[in-house]
């Protein structure tokens, strides 16, 4: 059996190792040790997930901007609201946008408690009413309540995923590793 080098960073006090370490938190993981950590303190970082402002890249971009990840990769963004009363998020890139389908799903800790919202987009080619959709999902985690003031930036985890049948998991990214 091989063995598994495990390292640890004392100043973010996060542990992880070299050799086959996956990170594939809960939703409830992501917003109780992560995202509540960064809205808390902007400085907050982890080893897994980079801060990025999602709108200045392409969805087909965030695979080569993430710390880790072959087929799913996370992000902490600040949501940057398009109207005066921040009910409306920007999720418009120079090429495209995010747009939302269905309704945002609640997130319970294990006592049943409401303790976040996931809400799933999909990547458009192109601007709307007339964008070509892509394989390219967002899952945009955020806190309960009343985080952030209207108007102003609350932090959100994004998980994005390229979305393959089970035969087609062959990825650009793959083809171009060395």
């Amino acid at each position: 059996m091989e063995n598994i080098s495990v390292l640890f960073n004392k100043e973010e006090g996060q542990i992880y190792s070299s050799i086959g370490f996956r990170f594939q938190p809960t939703d409830e993981e992501l917003l109780t040790h992560f995202l509540y950590k960064k809205t808390n303190n902007a400085n907050f970082s982890h080893i897994a997930i980079t801060e990025v402002v999602i709108q200045e890249f392409e969805a087909w971009d965030l695979p080569w901007l993430a710390k880790m990840g072959d087929y799913e990769w996370y992000f902490f963004c600040q949501r940057i609201s398009r109207n005066q009363d921040g009910s409306k998020a920007n999720r418009a890139t120079e090429d495209g946008y995010w747009k939302s389908t269905g309704n945002d799903a609640n997130i319970n800790d294990r006592e049943g408690n409401l303790i976040g919202k996931k809400k799933t987009l999909v990547f458009y080619m192109g601007g709307p009413p007339t964008g070509v959709k892509t394989d390219y999902v967002m899952h945009e985690y955020r806190l309960a309540g009343d985080s952030s003031k209207p108007g102003e930036n609350e932090w959100v985890i994004c998980r994005v995923f390229e979305k393959t049948s089970e035969r087609q998991k062959t990825h650009l990214y793959d083809l171009l590793r060395f």
